[in-house]
Order: C-alpha cells, then sequence, then structure tokens
C-alpha cells in the first residue's frame, strides 16, 4: 500500500463531516450572535436529520435499482454543493428575516440544510467507494472522518469564538423621591462577549477550503491504477490465504507455481487478510450499536449540549465543543494501532459512552442550575464527560465501520443507513422536548442566582 494513496483517503474522509463538524464547534460564537440563541442547536440537529432524505434515497436506489445510481457522479456533486453552500455561508450566516413576526436566521438554516443534505449522504456514498480499495486504506479514511472535526475545533480554538467575561454595568432610572425626581443608577452583572481573533466569514471559508481539498483528492482517487484496489484475483487470493492458514497447522503453507507461498509473511498459525463472517445475530447486534451510538452523538445529546455547558460559563462550552471534536480523531488514531473486532469491548464502550452522555444529559435538565455549578471542579467535570462520551463511541463507529467493510458492498450501505436511521430518531425524539415543551431552561450566566 502506498503512502500517497492513505494521504488521498485522509483527504478525502476529511471533506465527510467536516461542514457541520464546523458549524457544532462555531456554535459558541454563533449562539450569541444569532436570535434563536439558546435553541439554535436543536434547530441544527433537527435540520441534519432533515436531510437524511439524500441517504435514504441513495439506499433505497441500491435496493431497487441497483446500478442505475453512479457513485463517483453522486460524490462529485454532494462535495461541490458543500464547498458551495460553505463559500456562501461565509457571506450570508447573519442574514435573517422574519418568520411569522419573528426574526430568524433563513440564510444560515437553508444553508446549514445543503451542508448536512452533503455530509450525510457521505455517510452512504464515500465509504462504498472506499470498498474499491484495499481494506487498508479505509482506517486512513476514518482518521480524515475524524479530522473533519478535528481541524475545525483547532480553528475554533485560534479564533476564541464565544469567549466571555462578566462585567458590573449600571443601568440608569428615574429615581422619586418626595416631591423631586432625580436619576439613579443600579449595578448589575451582564455578559460581554469578547471579540474573535478573526471573523466568522474567514472560518466559514477555511470549512470550503477543505471542501475542495476533499473534491481534489477525489479526483486523484477515481484515477489511482488498478493495483491499488481490489482486484478479483485480489479477492481469489484472499479467500486461498484464509483456507491455508486454517490448514496450515497440519499442512504447512501453500505453494504457488513459482515454488514461493502465496504470501511470503504466512507462516503456520499465523493467518493472512482474512474475510471474517458474521452471523445474522452479530450482524443484528453490529447494526443495533451503530444506530444506537449514531443516535446519541448526532442526535440526542448535540441538542442539548448549550444547555448542559452554558451553565457553567461559556469557556467550559468552548472547550467542551472544540475539546469533544478533537477527541473524534484521537479515537480513529486509537482504532488504526490498537484495533478490535471483539463484539464483546464494542458492547462495553458503547455502555460507558452512554454513561458520560447520562451525565451530560443530567445537568441540561438541571440547567440552569447543574451540579457542582460554582466550583473548578463542575466545570472540569463537564468538560471531561463530553471529551469521553465522544471518545469512546467514536472508537465504537470505526471499529463497527472496520467490521462491516470485511463484508460487501451492501453491508456498507446498510452501514450508513443504520447510522442516519440512528440519528434521525435521536434528533425526532430531542426537538420537540427543546423546542415545542421547552423542556430545558436556560440564562444567562453572569446574571445567573442559583444556591451555592
Amino acid at each position: 500500500m502506498a503512502l500517497h494513496v492513505h494521504l488521498l483517503a485522509c483527504v478525502f474522509g476529511l471533506g465527510s463531516w467536516a461542514a457541520i463538524n464546523g458549524l457544532w464547534v462555531e456554535l459558541p460564537l454563533l449562539v450569541a450572535r444569532l436570535p434563536e440563541q439558546w435553541y439554535l442547536p436543536s434547530y441544527i440537529t433537527i435540520l441534519i436529520q432533515l436531510a437524511n432524505v439524500g441517504p435514504l434515497l441513495v439506499t433505497l436506489l441500491h435496493r431497487f435499482k441497483p446500478g442505475l445510481l453512479s457513485e463517483v457522479a453522486i460524490i462529485y456533486g454532494v462535495v461541490a454543493v458543500g464547498a458551495l453552500a460553505c463559500l456562501l455561508l461565509a457571506f450570508l450566516w447573519s442574514w435573517t428575516s422574519p418568520v411569522a413576526g419573528q426574526p430568524h436566521s433563513t440564510a444560515f438554516f437553508g444553508l446549514a440544510f445543503c451542508l448536512a443534505l452533503v455530509d450525510c449522504t457521505s455517510s452512504v456514498t464515500f465509504l462504498p467507494f472506499l470498498g474499491r480499495l484495499q481494506p487498508g486504506y479505509v482506517t486512513s479514511f476514518f482518521l480524515g472522518e475524524g479530522l473533519s472535526g478535528f481541524l475545525p475545533a483547532l480553528v475554533a480554538l485560534a479564533q476564541g469564538a464565544g469567549i466571555t467575561r462578566c462585567v458590573n454595568v449600571t443601568q440608569e432610572r428615574n429615581v422619586t423621591v418626595g416631591n423631586h425626581t432625580g436619576e439613579g443608577g443600579q449595578f448589575h452583572m451582564e455578559t460581554q462577549y469578547l471579540p474573535a481573533n478573526f471573523s466568522t466569514m474567514v472560518f466559514f471559508l477555511l470549512l470550503c477550503a477543505m471542501m475542495v481539498a476533499c473534491l481534489i483528492a477525489f479526483f486523484f482517487l477515481t484515477r489511482l491504477p488498478k493495483a491499488y484496489g481490489l482486484s478479483r484475483q485480489n479477492l481469489c487470493r484472499s479467500d486461498i490465504t484464509l483456507r491455508s492458514s486454517q490448514e496450515s497447522l497440519s499442512a504447512g503453507p501453500r505453494l504457488s507455481g513459482g515454488g514461493k507461498p502465496a504470501h511470503a509473511d504466512e507462516e503456520p498459525g499465523a493467518p493472512g487478510p482474512e474475510k471474517v463472517t458474521y452471523s445474522p445475530a452479530k450482524f443484528t447486534v453490529i447494526y443495533a450499536l451503530v444506530a444506537w451510538v449514531n443516535a446519541l452523538t448526532n442526535g440526542v445529546l448535540p441538542s442539548v449540549q448549550s444547555y448542559s455547558c452554558l451553565p457553567y460559563g461559556n469557556v467550559a462550552y468552548h472547550l467542551s465543543a472544540t475539546l469533544s471534536s478533537m477527541a473524534n480523531p484521537l479515537a480513529c488514531t486509537v482504532a488504526m494501532f490498537l484495533p478490535s473486532r471483539s463484539l464483546a469491548l464494542q458492547a462495553a464502550l458503547s455502555l460507558a459512552g452512554t454513561g458520560f452522555g447520562a451525565y451530560n444529559m443530567a445537568m441540561a435538565v438541571l440547567s440552569p442550575c447543574p451540579l457542582l455549578q460554582h466550583s473548578a471542579w463542575g466545570h472540569a467535570i463537564i468538560v471531561i464527560s463530553w471529551v469521553l462520551f465522544t471518545g469512546s463511541l467514536s472508537y465504537v463507529k470505526v471499529m463497527t465501520g472496520v467490521m462491516v467493510r470485511s463484508q460487501n458492498h451492501s453491508a456498507l450501505v446498510w452501514y450508513g443507513a443504520a447510522e442516519q436511521l440512528g440519528s434521525l430518531t435521536g434528533a425526532l425524539i430531542m426537538f420537540p422536548l427543546v423546542n415545542v415543551y421547552s423542556f430545558f431552561r436556560s440564562a444567562d450566566y453572569c446574571s445567573l442566582r442559583c444556591p451555592a
């Protein structure tokens, strides 16, 4: 396998979720500037799930009209749309218009939907396309997918998005004493947002550059020599290797026509590249884990991140948003060097991630007065909990993808479908709780009065 192909697969993966991840890490700044404020994360979540019409259509066409769609043409189209939408966002993100008598971020929501359509459709097109290459390149793709969260988060850290301070201000008012009226003042604390190191326009232009890089990488991936792909001969060779490794203890290594072992590094008891076949029950468990993990990471918890973190202050929110995005590529890197196809381990990590998610949700329910609000420990715990929540479940995402990759193209398509179904279910559950029934409460951090 060639290094340059690994790099191309990594940059290709960078464009899979860079745009939407960019919106999430920029939220600490957007929440302060757009009229939806704390409701903004739940609006973005539901927009992302509405965009599942893209992968749904692709999945149905794969099922009922196989061969009708050109995977390459779809990828070219969606990545180009993503780059254009990021470019337009750079100039139109703050544009509002009245809806039902209230100002709403119509331009932002429209372009965010386009980005969501691009990224959701990537779930059922990018990975199946990578199925044409050798399995080792898939891990590089997942590393790039992780970097699609890491790089925007790194940019947001450099930007200092949403950092605030509490200032004491005087509110002037008229005071009447007897027959005399004069001016008086009342002191109160108010949140003051510090200026970012560079503008939101620059941030979205950098996202546009990432999407263009993805488009260029894909162009070169489609023009790789067949030697980098999985030819029929390579697939047969893998089958021979698997069979010979199973018999090697008793029969020794199989020899090719030239008198050399079919794989020079194959030793008795040391199997070559395997194609693992899972039973229907194990497939059910894998897809259930995929749906559950994505329901939590893409639907349920993102909707309430502002309620979970903002009561601890904008610094805690900023760090939770950015560092948890960085936990994703770190998990991908761990998966590259310490891979495990153990279903028991994936289930255990899913359970641990669910526990961290439950803590984050509990703090959102207790908003605006969560546990340890006035303690540095409380601030640290909420940030660490978000990082571990994202990191543990990201590892599960990667390894279930690798496990499914050992099957066939159809299994990869249904992996993407399970991913998006879980995300949709989580978002549909949370949207009415946040936006209709107002189950979660917001408050200004500086003027908030909670018991110590």
